[in-house]
């Protein structure tokens, strides 16, 4: 994972999860509306991964 998809993910979550799949955007897109943290917190979770890889 490079520095700028964790820079990304800290910005604007769904973005970062872009190339993973609609399910990844979607869950992502959800945990950011109901807080900021939440959504960062998912997407750096799904960026690391292995399955997703």
């Amino acid at each position: 994972m490079s520095i700028w998809r964790v820079l990304l993910s800290i910005l604007f979550p769904p973005l970062a999860v872009l190339d993973k799949g609609c399910g990844s955007v979607v869950i992502v897109f959800i945990l950011t509306l109901c807080a900021w943290i939440p959504g960062v917190i998912g997407a750096l979770i799904i960026l690391n991964n292995p399955k997703y890889s």
